[in-house]
Order: structure tokens, then C-alpha cells, then sequence
């Protein structure tokens, strides 16, 4: 049976992202831990975050887990979710705040300027609902799952990768920017799949069997 931890380090909706996966992978062991031993041992990891990155990085930081999500994103597949995604990267706009710099780029702000639809109304940061996704990898998280399929999204910031070749997605709110990352063994999203109904479900599902 196929062990998979989400990492509690005080942040993240873990109730809906558990609720998903065991959903998703009912053939799965699904744990909720800040235990290091027991992400060790999975054999998978899905790293979420929810709220400030300042926010999540230090309370990374005091639950003493920050090696070891590091290990796990350089021996295993690791679905990093919101802003588990820009903690990826060297740092955020936000506070000022730096991340773990697994990725070269930054996390910013929508721009105002850019904040207006064609037909002018102004948006609203964060952008919270559903948006459409456009597929920019042949990954086999997106097995099964149409290019502009809608998922739900909550946040103000969004990474801005210097390698465009990690980019797996994107979808526009007031301009295009990047919504998912993926290289080797890590695939990382700023949509939330645990409250994107179906499209979500499934890609938990391509993530269970995802053998990178």
C-alpha cells in the first residue's frame, strides 16, 4: 500500500486536502503528520500552504521540518499546493520574504495596472474562484484531465519562474501568469485541486500513480 504524507506545519487546509485524496486514492495510506520520521517514510508527499508566505515559512522554519521537505522534494514525488508552490522559489514580494529557492524566480503581485478586463471592470485581488487552466507540459498529472479545465483559486501572488521550461500551466486574470511548475519529481500548483471537484479529484488521483 502506498504511503502518502501531508505535511502539518501549522498552516494549509489539510481537512479538505486529506478528505480529497482519500477520495482520490482510496487503495492509499493518507497521512496528516509534522513528524519527520513519517514523511521519511512516505512514499509520496504533498506539501500545501495556505494564508501569508512570510506566514507559512516561518512556521516551517519552528516546526523543524523545513530538511526535511527538502529531502522529500529531492528524492520523491512531492505535490506542492497554493502557496506550498511559492515557497518554492528564492523569494516573495510579500514581506519581503525569502522561500526555500529550489527554483530561480519570485513571487509577485498582481500588478493594478493590469487588474481591468477588456471591457472595464476593474478585478479584485486576491482572485478567489474558478479560472481556467491552460496546459503548457504533456505531464502525467494531466492524464485525463481537458486543457481549460476549470479549477478554484484563491490568492494575491503568483511565481514568476526565469526558467519558462518549468512552467506546466497557466491561466489569465488580468494578464497570463503561471499556475502550476513540474520538473523531475515535483509538481506544484497555485490553484487549490482539493476544491476543484472533478479536475481536482483526478489529479490527485494522476499523482498517486505518477511514477516520476
Amino acid at each position: 500500500m502506498s504511503r502518502i504524507a501531508i505535511v502539518d506545519y501549522g498552516t494549509g487546509n489539510l481537512r479538505s486536502v486529506s478528505q480529497a485524496v482519500r477520495a482520490a486514492a482510496p487503495d492509499c495510506e493518507v497521512l496528516v503528520t509534522g513528524c519527520a520520521q513519517d514523511i521519511a517514510r512516505a512514499d509520496r508527499v504533498i506539501f500545501p500552504g495556505q494564508g501569508a508566505m512570510g506566514d507559512c515559512m516561518r512556521n516551517l522554519e519552528a516546526s523543524g521540518l523545513k530538511d526535511t521537505v527538502l529531502q522529500a522534494l529531492a528524492q520523491k514525488p512531492v505535490l506542492a499546493i497554493c502557496i506550498g508552490l511559492q515557497m518554492l522559489f528564492e523569494k516573495s514580494d510579500e514581506n519581503d520574504c525569502a522561500g526555500l529557492g529550489l527554483y530561480k524566480g519570485k513571487v509577485i503581485r498582481f500588478p493594478q495596472a493590469a487588474l481591468m478586463t477588456a471591457s472595464g471592470v476593474r478585478l479584485k485581488v486576491p482572485q478567489m474562484g474558478w479560472n481556467t487552466v491552460q496546459q503548457r507540459q504533456h505531464h502525467p498529472v494531466w492524464d485525463g484531465i481537458a486543457d481549460g479545465s476549470w479549477f478554484y483559486f484563491v490568492h494575491s501572488y503568483f511565481v514568476a519562474p526565469e526558467d519558462d521550461t518549468l512552467t506546466a500551466a497557466t491561466t489569465s486574470y488580468g494578464l497570463p501568469f503561471v499556475c502550476a511548475v513540474a520538473r523531475d519529481n515535483v509538481f506544484a500548483t497555485q490553484f487549490h485541486p482539493e476544491k476543484s471537484a472533478d479536475a481536482g479529484l483526478r489529479l490527485f488521483a494522476n499523482f498517486v500513480h505518477w511514477n516520476p
